[in-house]
């Protein structure tokens, strides 16, 4: 299948600036749950479409770095799958969505432990549901680690979105012209974070407030391996930003994975570099690489700035008709 983007919004910055920024979203009805994790911390998820009836599919979906189930991606996929009379899940992760956590701790592109989590309490829920997953940006990271290691038959098929399958590359490439401002955005948002899961700690939990408060001031972060290098890594159990864009890394999984799945890439993602597509003797056969020309960083936005399309909405659901995933049909 593939993306026109329309004349007026080809630029890949336009593209990836054009969701947040522009789109208006219809009202949703959304309910919330809240989830207890193997350490004792907690996550909260988001619900959309019609209350799951038994056996029923219900697509579980993963944001990106800074994001929650209000990025306008999540959003506009949750409201698609409502009209196609499907239930879905964003999954927030630690400390998003405004709400922050009890630990210290909280996510990075290669957490699957909470991925983990959730998939079992849904499946607990209702043994006999289809799961199937996307993720976006870092949640594709989350969900393609996941399913490196994991192949659970309940989750038959899965699609990862604009994925940096090499951190390394990607953060360098994120200090490089326009890019530096989506770095500087998504800093201050993962800063702010930090800032209130600090006070909420204080009066919470002194003891995790304190490991947090030990790891320095939350000013002066200029760069992603910066941020990576004073938070992620030791409060994730790595060496330091390179032992984790080492070992959390997609990229070089990509032949592990054995549940059908679909990743999508545009050429032109100002997130990117071109070394961070494999090659195909890198992937395995379960695994389908859809590259376009156009998209930038999650954007896909086609035709025209007045109606405006988005055709992830379309792509997502259509590879899942393909896989025969209950409650998809082309």
């Amino acid at each position: 299948m593939r993306f026109s983007p329309h004349p007026l919004i080809r630029s890949p910055h336009l593209q990836t600036l054009w969701g947040p920024l522009m789109r208006r979203h219809a009202p949703l009805a959304r309910r919330e749950e809240r989830v207890t994790l193997r350490d004792g911390d907690h996550l909260w998820l988001v619900w959309a479409g019609p209350a799951p009836a038994p056996g029923q599919t219900r697509v579980l979906i993963l944001h990106g770095l800074s994001g929650s189930a209000d990025s306008h991606y999540a959003r506009g996929l949750q409201a698609h799958l409502a009209t196609l009379g499907l239930p879905s899940v964003v999954m927030n992760a630690r400390g998003t969505g405004t709400r922050p956590n009890n630990l210290a701790r909280g996510y990075h592109a290669g957490e699957t432990d909470d991925v983990a989590d959730v998939l079992a309490h849904l499946h607990q829920a209702d043994p006999e549901a289809s799961i199937p997953m996307v993720g976006y940006s870092v949640g594709g990271s989350r969900l393609l680690n996941y399913l490196a290691d994991e192949t659970p038959a309940y989750v038959p098929a899965a699609v990862a979105v604009s994925v940096p399958l090499l951190l390394g590359p990607c953060s360098e490439r994120l200090e490089q012209g326009f890019s530096k401002v989506y770095r500087r955005k998504l800093i201050d948002e993962l800063m702010t974070q930090l800032r209130l899961k600090q006070a909420h700690l204080h009066q919470l939990a002194p003891e995790e407030a304190e490991r947090l408060r030990a790891l320095g001031p939350l000013e002066g972060v200029g760069s992603f391996r910066d941020f990576d290098n004073r938070f992620v890594a030791p409060l994730h159990g790595f060496a330091d930003a390179d032992d984790y864009y080492q070992r959390a890394s997609a990229g070089p999984k990509l032949a592990r994975v054995r549940t059908p799945t679909l990743v999508i890439h545009a050429l032109d993602d100002p997130f990117m570099v071109p070394e961070v597509l494999p090659s195909p003797d890198q992937i395995g056969e379960a695994v389908t690489l859809d590259v376009q020309p156009h998209g930038g960083h999650v954007g896909f936005v086609g035709g025209s700035a007045r109606q405006p399309e988005y055709w992830l909405e379309r792509r997502i659901p259509a590879f899942f008709a393909d896989q025969k995933v209950a409650g998809f049909s082309r």
